[in-house]
């Protein structure tokens, strides 16, 4: 069912909530990811908040749907979407990456939520991977998603996992990449071109959708899209912004692993207009 005004509008407003909420957290600790947890907001907010099939009050649920961050180091935006959702603490954002936290840097077993540790890029896929093995052995009617950089494509584990995906014909698998053009050292087609995605990972055997990856709409489209596809695996390949919703950090390679400080955060949120959304956190 296309997404009603009415729901797409408070995405849009969690998706804002959620980016000033990030920032503040990284910002509170000095040190974490920005840009890669901006790119991908869209695409975890719309899967944990409107489309997966997951519970906090049954987490071990065996039909439950699956969720890999195989871009481990955009966990604080993921771990926004586990406290929207029940899973963690209301005020758990204020306590990200200290010691014996619950929000490590990169996702980890010890926090509820998380399907998969990911830290080293290159093994989400083939984890995620196996696990919709399982569930079709299982006769579940469950759904994985893989959510990978693609600065992360420069990883041949990934073309491991791309090559035999098709080859069991996993239905129940999307991988979506968040495709902000930029990694750690700059333009991803600089540091190791991808060239025409889209034709590569067709030429694997994926079914392959493009959208544009911070509309909602668009992006539910082709949620639906991957779930009718009953042929094998579908990947879909997210256009995206690295550093989204902050005009300073928009496209820049800095902004992949650097905090932003008080002054930049005040001018970032006073941008968002999501000075109240981070309240919470700066009193952690």
């Amino acid at each position: 069912m296309p997404l009603t005004k009415e729901r797409k509008d408070r995405l849009t407003e969690l998706c804002r909530k959620f980016r000033a909420d990030v920032l503040t957290a990284i910002s509170g600790i000095g040190s974490g990811h920005p840009g890669g947890s901006l790119s991908v907001c869209e695409i975890l907010t719309l899967l944990y908040q409107e489309r997966m099939n997951i519970n906090a009050s049954a987490p071990g649920d065996p039909d439950r749907d699956r969720l890999i961050l195989c871009k481990g180091h955009a966990a604080p935006m993921l771990y926004r979407n586990l406290i929207e959702k029940g899973f963690l603490p209301a005020d758990a954002m204020g306590s990200l990456r200290r010691i014996d936290s619950l929000l490590q840097g990169h996702p980890s077993m010890h926090t509820p939520g998380i399907e998969m540790p990911s830290g080293p890029l290159g093994i989400g896929l083939s984890a995620a991977q196996g696990i919709a093995m399982g569930l079709k052995l299982n006769g579940s009617k469950a759904r994985v998603f893989a959510i990978l950089g693609d600065g992360e494509l420069n990883e041949g584990a990934v073309w491991e996992a791309a090559t035999s995906a098709p080859k069991f014909e996993l239905n129940n698998l999307t991988a979506v990449v968040d495709r902000n053009k930029i990694q750690l050292d700059g333009p991803t087609d600089e540091i190791m071109p991808l060239r025409n995605l889209t034709e590569k990972w067709r030429s694997f055997g994926w079914n392959v959708l493009e959208c544009d990856g911070h509309d909602l709409s668009l992006l539910d489209k082709a949620f639906d899209a991957a779930e009718k596809y009953i042929y094998g695996p579908t990947v879909i390949i997210a256009d995206t912004v690295k550093g989204r919703g902050v005009s300073f950090m928009e496209g820049k390679s800095e902004w992949h692993g650097k905090a932003v400080s008080a002054e930049e955060l005040d001018a970032a949120l006073k941008e968002l207009n999501a000075a109240g959304g981070a309240d919470q956190c700066r009193k952690q």
